[in-house]
């Protein structure tokens, strides 16, 4: 029995081993069939060759850009009482040294002391750092390779953050080259070096998370651009190089986002090479001034003003009296080109106008009620930034629903009472819920709805009307106004594209 039992075990195992050999020589001479799908739909993994694309050795560009590299001190030397509110420098540099209380009677003397960073960007010593670094500062000094230097401030550009300053050195010194910004792509690495928190030639090293950010820190939002990098970027950074794999700088080291692990965010160069020689001869930046608010335009919006495609800058607002107004531009209009150039968004069209000088003659192609026309103009010099008021909200006396908002006309008491400027037309919105869909159009109570598809309208019903003849599914334009400046009048327009369910 057991030799039977035995035999038996050992034929399945010989049955088993054949199966198993069986398929090994199939699958080698390809008789077995890797898949029933079609051949056609078979999709090709995503793959990456490391040997073209391993990590890099950092060491030798640090060691190479290392000594184009300074950290600046900033002293601020100043008498009477202590200023109230938020000191820029500690904002970006923690607290200063305070001196102690001076005699009795005398008045007090304070020195405050900080540092930031910056980079040589010519063999005669010039040296481009944050503006916030130099910012009031009484006395300058540069270190540059363990030497330290007298500085003294060239030019200076708070819309940009970016200052040039000037060391009298004995002979050519390292500098850096500038890159060409607008061709770093998100992944690429880059290497910050500076003196944070007064650590001099500190290297951070990580990759470009993110272009075409704005932060609002600057006086001019319009004209924030920054390069985003999880590059570790601390208090002292600021000023410093952010460079690409060649030692090119790419970028200013500006600001961090303190909520965030490495969420830092650097000027492109282009921008400083754009100011750069209004920096070095003048002092400081004129800009060309358009006289206009302008948007992206989205899928939909693109559709309501009948353009194939959703590049352009939607003109939401002209400025009385300003370059595009005396030009004969309206708001609705899209500009699709500047001198020839395709604008694709509003980014282009500011970056192109800012960088052409007051007075200049700019020729735009426009589209404007189906079709397109040109317009010249003649630029201004781009002012300061307006402080942003707000009025009180009020009972509402109408309501739409399924736009979610509530509004009530215009009446001598109520401008009265809540200091609305006599210019300021329209119905004025008292409420707007969650989950209207005008709040994703970033419509809010106190704005006023002017227009509706082009229409003017200016009471209930007349709001009520245009909205009703819109047939479901079909999208509405509407123009939107609101006070930035009660004092003033000041109103800034912005169109709202929503569709009727």
């Amino acid at each position: 029995m057991q030799n039977e039992r035995g035999h038996r075990s050992f034929t399945l195992v010989l049955v088993f081993g054949a199966m198993v050999f069986g398929m090994v020589l199939a699958g080698g001479i390809n008789i077995t069939p890797i898949s029933s799908a079609d051949p056609g739909e078979v999709k090709r993994a995503v793959s990456v060759d490391p040997t073209n694309h391993g990590l890099p050795g950092f060491a030798d560009l640090a060691e190479a850009v290392s000594p184009a590299v300074v950290s600046i001190q900033a002293t601020k030397f100043e008498r009477g009482a202590s200023r109230r509110g938020t000191d820029p420098f500690e904002l970006f540099f923690g607290p200063r040294r305070r001196p102690q209380q001076q005699q009795q009677g005398e008045p007090e003397e304070r020195r405050s002391d900080s540092s930031g960073s910056g980079f040589v960007i010519s063999s005669d010593g010039l040296i481009v750092t944050n503006y916030h670094v130099i910012d009031e500062a009484t006395d300058l000094h540069a270190t540059l390779e363990g030497r330290q230097y007298k500085a003294e401030v060239v030019g200076k550009d708070p819309a940009t953050d970016l200052a040039l300053l000037k060391v009298e050195v004995d002979g050519p010194i390292d500098y850096l080259p500038l890159a060409d910004s607008d061709q770093v792509r998100v992944g690429d690495w880059v290497m910050v070096i500076g003196s944070p928190l007064r650590l001099a030639n500190s290297v951070s090293v990580g990759v470009v998370s993110a272009k075409g950010r704005s932060i609002d820190i600057t006086p001019d939002r319009s004209l924030e651009n920054f390069i985003q990098t999880d590059a570790a970027i601390n208090f002292g950074n600021s000023g410093g190089p952010l460079v690409d794999l060649t030692g090119a700088v790419v970028g200013i080291a500006t600001a961090i986002n303190f909520g965030a692990e490495n969420i830092g965010f650097a000027v492109p160069a282009n921008t400083l090479k754009t100011i750069l020689p209004q920096l070095r001869d003048h002092g400081s930046v004129r800009r060309g001034y358009l006289g206009v608010n302008i948007d992206d335009l989205d899928h939909d919006e693109a559709e309501a003003f009948g353009l194939d495609s959703s590049d352009g800058a939607l003109v939401t607002q002209v400025l009385e009296d300003g370059p595009a107004d005396e030009a004969g531009l309206k708001h609705g209009d899209v500009i699709l080109e500047a001198d020839g150039n395709q604008i694709h968004n509003n980014r282009e069209l500011i970056d192109y106008i800012s960088s052409r000088p007051p007075d200049a003659k700019v020729e735009l192609n426009v589209w404007r009620n189906g079709k397109k026309v040109s317009k010249t103009v003649v630029l201004g010099e781009r002012p300061g930034t307006p402080t942003v008021a707000e009025p009180a909200a009020e009972e509402d006396s109408g309501k739409i629903e399924w736009m979610g908002i509530e509004y009530q006309e215009l009446t001598p008491a109520l401008r009265s009472s809540h200091n609305i400027p006599d210019g300021v037309k329209g119905l004025w919105i008292t409420s707007v819920t969650p989950s209207s869909p005008l709040y994703d159009e970033n419509v809010r109570p106190n704005d006023f709805i002017t227009e509706v598809n082009g229409e003017v309208v200016n009471t209930a019903a007349d709001l009520e009307q245009a909205i009703g003849s819109v047939p479901s599914g079909s999208l509405i334009r509407l123009y939107v106004s609101r006070v930035v400046d009660p004092r003033n009048g000041t109103q800034a327009g912005f169109f709202a594209v929503i569709r009727v369910p």
